[in-house]
Parts: structure tokens; sequence; C-alpha cells
């Protein structure tokens, strides 16, 4: 056996020199299973999106000639059975992200492949639940200490096995018929908190796996219908809200069984078989459209070059690679180029979670009027490395991989508007980009009531929305990753932990992607603890140097988001003394510093859990969607309108969109306007260069020294990377291809920063040490 390359799996991968017979293959194997140390996620599974063959009991169903209008009545049954569970979970559900729509339930096949979801909810959350069904058919089905029997169900959280995110818990329960699975049913929510380094469930300080908090792979914890108190208990000791983890595996177990009624009935009318044939026709179905609308897009390729500005740790430009190749009913996503990951920085995606957004953006921008279906991402060929930081190893911290996933639903959602310009028939709004990243505040500590909690604000779901070819984009309308969200009631939230949204909702100005149409605005928030002795918040954001999002066809991105916060001070106090002094706005605040002896700082949106005084003010905004078109097209009436309602200042006026106005009345000047458009044109003409003058001019061999970079550079180099890495000697520069790249560990940032302090004291001393020695 010193030939062989044993998995953890517990299969025998031969090398050319062991030849084994199928018999002697399946002993090997079979020995390999019992003696088996340790199971991880199986890469067969988890790197698998297609559709999985047909069972055969799906063979025999669909051998059949099944009444499509008889399938149209299972599958509108289960639609109202699913909206109905998931407005159980919205009205029973303990977490915010319950009350405020983060989750979703589904109807799956035999094989895991989802067939009907909740029209309301993520998406994303059932797109990715095939693989722990198929890791629970194949290690558990038949696993003697485990099994599937009626009423069983099963719980997990790990993404590397197939989940968002770890702050999300899934609920999946079989649906069976003498002794044979024929179906599954899952419900999944957004918890929040489940016991990582930082409170919330997010952590953005993560280094390691064990880091994330709780990583449930597939196990089951209800049995035959029964909650198993051993397994809930160790749930429960296993994150800071024990309540929390209770209530919601109940509201997701009562969710499941009430689909799981409307299923039964269905069965009980309709028999197996149709029942089995409709779900597995609308998986079947769907991926038959989705070839057949690949197939109207024009031949080209679209690349659609994305970086992030964070570890959420320190400042970086992290690529994320993406080239969408439509050659006749062919549609190829190629992240090849995609940085390498960081080993000890929190934002890394397993490549289930970057598929789920994938999956995202096709149900919820591309074509959703479809089912929401695994058929509509199984004819996509996605190419992508292990080992970047959208597909990264077992190994790696994923606390904050939504910096990574949500990158590939812009890849998409950007890639489709220009694919899709030309089509003739088209099944959505040609749409700028959507806001993507997580503009919020995550809190946690103990409440006014003595609990100790950890959890999220409902911000998240106000991102501005991309501007259309038609229209501006909608204010702080939803989350890229659920249409009918809620931003949640403060006023709620106030009931429950100890702080004060000070300012919410308000539009900050000037906070737009500009084009001919805008892009939704984003509001500001500024938060302060209150009657808790400890109480902290966090962060978990990039975009403070570099826009997350871009515009559309000549329509600006969003402007970057800093952090700010007024430390040493007590609001509660300032404004119990003096009233006038509640008037609270970021810019105000910062630039006119009124609180005296407050400490005035701005940071980049990744910060750790820091621990708030009372009344200490932390503020951030809420992100804006891009621009579409030509700013020198925006209807000037329009741009008055912005003015007068104080969305954009005066200097956004003028320099910006170019209109000349009457100040008082607002009245626009049509030939002051006319004559500052033309000026720019023609200064645009004079400050334009033919194109390849331009790319001789603009285009560098490697980036700055001084900017720690990773990914590929240039256009035609996406197998070798660039990369930082640290030693003995500092920073240093290296390429190569993903196989040849070194293990990228950041350093720790509080040890480079004392060490230059050291260096900056060592000069000091060498430059001034006789002066000091003569005045002493």
């Amino acid at each position: 056996m010193t030939m062989t390359d044993i998995h953890e799996h517990g299969h025998v991968h031969p090398t050319p020199e062991t030849h084994l017979t199928p018999e002697e293959q399946e002993w090997v194997n079979a020995f390999m299973n019992d003696t088996t140390l340790f199971l991880g996620p199986d890469p067969e599974i988890m790197r698998e999106h297609q559709i999985a063959a047909r069972t055969p009991l799906e063979e025999q169903a669909l051998a059949k000639d099944t009444d499509p209008l008889l399938a149209d009545r299972i599958r509108r049954r289960l639609a109202g059975a699913l909206d109905e569970a998931f407005e159980m979970c919205e009205s029973m559900g303990a977490a915010p992200g319950a009350k405020w729509a983060d989750l979703s339930v589904a109807v799956y096949t035999a094989s895991g492949d989802v067939s009907y979801m909740s029209n309301r909810g993520v998406i994303a959350f059932s797109a990715v639940l095939h693989h722990p069904i198929r890791h629970i058919m194949k290690y558990w089905k038949d696993e003697p200490t485990v099994g599937i029997r009626p009423g069983d169900g099963f719980f997990h959280n790990d993404a590397r096995f197939g989940m968002v995110h770890n702050t999300d818990q899934s609920m999946l329960v079989p649906v069976m018929r003498d002794g044979e699975i024929i179906a599954w049913v899952g419900a999944t929510i957004h918890e929040g908190e489940n016991g990582a380094c930082e409170p919330g469930g997010m952590p953005s300080g993560s280094e390691t796996p064990f880091d994330d908090g709780l990583r449930g792979s597939p196990m089951k914890i209800v049995e035959e219908g029964k909650l198993r108190r051993d397994l809930l208990t160790f749930l429960q000791h296993s994150t800071r809200d024990p309540k929390l983890m209770l209530a919601d595996i109940k509201v997701k177990m009562g969710a499941v069984k009430r689909v799981m009624d409307i299923v039964d009935r269905s069965i009980d009318e309709y028999g197996v078989e149709t029942f089995v044939g409709a779900i597995r026709m609308t998986v079947e179905d769907v991926e038959q459209e989705v070839r057949r609308r690949i197939s109207e897009m024009p031949d080209g390729t679209v690349t659609v070059n994305q970086f992030v500005d964070s570890t959420l740790k320190e400042n970086i430009l992290i690529k994320f690679a993406a080239k969408i190749t439509v050659k006749g009913d062919r549609l190829i996503v190629d992240l090849r180029g995609t940085g390498p990951e960081i080993i000890n920085r929190a934002i890394n995606s397993p490549l289930a979670s970057t598929k789920a957004f994938f999956s995202q953006a096709i149900l919820s921008y591309w074509w959703p009027d479809l089912p929401r279906s695994t058929g509509a991402l199984s004819p996509i060929e996605i190419l992508s490395d292990e080992g970047t930081w959208a597909d990264c190893s077992y190994d790696a911290p994923t606390g904050q991989n939504l910096q990574a996933s949500f990158r590939a639903f812009t890849a998409l959602q950007t890639a489709y508007a220009k694919l899709q310009f030309s089509v003739e028939e088209k099944y959505a709004n040609v749409l700028a980009p959507w806001f993507n990243q997580i503009n919020n505040f995550l809190w946690g500590g103990t409440t006014q009531h003595g609990e100790q909690v950890g959890n999220l604000c409902a911000d998240l779901n106000g991102m501005g929305g991309g501007a259309k070819a038609f229209r501006d984009g909608e204010d702080a309308v939803a989350p890229l990753f659920c249409a009918m969200a809620d931003t949640g009631e403060q006023e709620v939230m106030e009931e429950e932990v100890p702080f004060l949204q000070l300012v919410s909702k308000r539009l900050v100005r000037d906070n737009q992607g500009f084009g001919k149409y805008r892009g939704g605005m984003g509001y500001e928030m500024i938060v302060a603890a209150r009657n808790t002795d400890s109480w902290g918040f966090m962060t978990v954001t990039s975009g403070a140097k570099f826009s997350s999002v871009g515009g559309l066809f000549g329509g600006y991105g969003c402007p970057t988001y800093p952090l700010t916060m007024v430390k040493g001070i007590n609001i509660y106090d300032i404004i119990k003394k003096d009233p006038t002094a509640f008037d609270l706005s970021i810019e105000r605040i910062m630039n006119e510093q009124p609180f005296e002896g407050g400490k005035y700082t701005s940071y980049h949106m990744g910060l750790q859990f820091d621990i708030a005084q009372e009344g200490e003010l932390y503020m951030i905004s809420q992100g804006s969607g891009g621009g579409y078109g030509d700013v020198l097209e925006r209807d000037p009436e329009a741009v008055m309108k912005d003015l007068q309602l104080d969305r954009i200042s005066p200097q956004v006026a003028h320099n910006i969109y170019r209109v000349a106005w009457d100040a008082e009345t607002f009245v626009v000047d049509v030939e002051g306007t006319e004559e500052l458009r033309a000026a720019e044109r023609k200064a645009r003409l004079t400050r334009g260069k033919p194109y390849a003058e331009f790319v001789a001019e603009f285009v560098t061999d490697e980036p700055a020294e001084d900017l720690y970079y990773y990914g590929s550079w240039g256009q035609e180099n996406d197998d070798q990377l660039l990369a930082t890495v640290w030693n003995h000697q500092g920073p240093q520069r290296v390429r190569g291809t993903l196989d040849e790249m070194p293990i990228i560990n950041m350093p720790n940032r509080h040890v480079v920063k004392i060490a230059k302090l050291e260096e900056r004291i060592k000069e000091l001393e060498q430059k001034h040490g006789e002066t000091v020695r003569r005045l002493a």
C-alpha cells in the first residue's frame, strides 16, 4: 500500500504502479471505511454543482407520461407550503436574521437537488444544501451507528460541508416511503451567534478555522421526531446564546413539519411516482431552459475583475478574477487568476459558498422567472483552482467568507448586464451593480436583562440598488441576497439589547453612484451603548479605500466607506445637559469635532470586537449601488431634485453633473448647463488618448512596491500570481503559479507596529543620544 494515495474519506486512489482488480479495490475500500480515522468534506461532493443522475425511482416516474398540469399543481402546493413555513420562521424565530427574512425553506430531490424554495428569502441558503444532503446519503444512510429513518432531522452549519457561512444553521429532514428516501425538506436561518472568537457569528478576527466558532458537520439531532437533548446541550454550550440555539432549532423543526404535511398530502393524493416525477421534472426543465437562454446570448467573453482592499485587519489589495465566456449553449466562468488564500485571515471562501452566490445572481438578477432550482447553475461550467481565497482549502479560516462570495455575485450580475444588452428577449432589467458589502454593526456582551448575547443589526439588508437603464436605483432597498428582506425596527431591538441607534435610516449626502441614472443611496448609522457594564461593537467590511462596486456603461461606482468613532465621551450626558447637541451626522461630527475631550478617529471597516464605554459613538454608512450611463446625460431637473432634497451637494451638481442653476429658486439654467457640458465633453477629448498609447503609459509590469497585492497582474498572465510574504527581512513580493505559491501568513499587525516604533526609537536615540547624555 506504499504506492497509494489514501484520503481521509477512506478511499484508495491507485498510482500508476498499483494494479487492483475491481474485487480487490472493493476489499480495500471496505477495509478503509471500517477503519477510517476522520471524515472530512468529500471533494467529489463539494466540487460538484451539476444535478445528480436520476435515481431508479425517478427514472421509473419520468418514464411515464407525467401530466404537466398535475406537476404544476404539485409545485403550486409546495410553493404555498414553503411560503407559509417561511412566514412561520420569520414570525417565531428568535434570531434577528429570522425576524428580518434572512432565511429560506426548500424541497429537494432524493439526491439533494433543490427543486423548489420559498418565494422570499435567501436563494443561496437553499442552493448550497445539496452538498450536506449528498454527504448524509453517502456516509450516514448505511452507517449502522447513524442511519436515516422517518422523522429524523439533520443539523449542520459548517461552510466546508456546504453552507453559505458558519453563522447559518440548517435542519434537513428526509421524506420516506417504504424505507426509501424520495425527497428532502430543509430550513435554514442566519442565526448569528455561533461561539466564534468574536460575538455575532461573523468574526473578522479569526485566524484559524477554530476561531470561526461552531463547525457542525451534518449530524442527526432529531431521531424519529424527537430532539436529542445530548447533542442539543452540546450545541447550546458551543455558543454565547444557548436560548437562541434551542428556540430556532424548534422553529426550523416546526417549519419543516408544516411543509412535510403538504408533501404527505400530495403523495397520498397523487402517488409517490407522480410526486417524485414532478419535483425531478422541475430540476431538469430548469436546466434545459437555462441552456436554451444561454444559446440566445452573443458569443464572447466578459471580464469582471474586482479588488478587495482589506483582510479586515490590514490594508491589502486582493483580486477576485472572473472571465465569463458564452459559446453556443455553454457558459464558462473562469476564476483563475484570483488571489491565493491567506491562511490566517477570515476572508477566505470555500468554493461551494462562492458558487452559492452564482446561483443567487442567476435566479434573482438573471432569470427571476425560473423556479429556484439547482438546475439553474447545473449547466454552467466553473473553472477554479483550490487554494485561492475564493476556493480555499480545508485549513483556511472562513469567518468572513462573504468578502469573496459576494464578489462572485457581482461578477455574474455585471457580466449579465453586458451579455444580455443586445439580446432581444430580456428576462430582467439591465442593471448596474448592487452594493455588495456588509455595512453593518455586529454586537455582543451582557444585555440590560443580564443575558449574554451576540448578533447583528438588520441594517445589512439596506444595501443600495444598482441603477437601471431607465431609472435611478432604489435607496437602501434590500441586500443583494434577499429581494424582500427588512431592515428592522430599532425600537424593537432596544427592548432586547443595550444600545441606541442615535441616527438610523437617514440618507447620506453624495452617497450615490453617479450616472445618467444614479445608484440607490445608503443611509448612515450612529450607535452608542447604554445601561450595560459589558458591551462591544465590530464591523466586518472592506471598501474603505477601494470602491466595492463599479458603475455600468459609464456610470460611477459607489463611494468608499470608513468607520469613524468618538471615544472618551458620553453622548447621553452631553445631550442631557444640552439637548441642542443632539444634532448628529458623521459629516458634522468629524468635521466640526463638537464634543470637547473626545478622541476622533477614522479607520477601515474591519474593526475587531471593540469594548464600548457608555455613550461612545460608532459611525458608519450603508453603501450605494452603481450608477448607469454618462453623468452628462442626466436630466438636469433630476439633479436639481436631488440637490433640493440634500441628496447631493452643490459641488457634485456642478463638478460631476455639470449643471448650472439659480441658487435661490433651484431653477435650471438651461443655456449655462449646455455650455458646462459642452466644455466638459471638449475637455474629455483633450484628456483622452488612443487606447494603445494609454495602455503603454498606464499599464505596468507589477503593482507599486509598497502595495501588498495578491492575484494575477495583466490580462494574459492568469496562471502567474503575485503575493507579498513576510520573512526576517520584512515584506517580500513573490511570483509564481498557485502551486508554487508559499503559504501566505500575514504577520501580527501589533507586532509589526511595535517593531516600527522600536526602529523609530532606535533612530532617535542614534540621532539625539549624545545631546540627551550631555543634558543629563
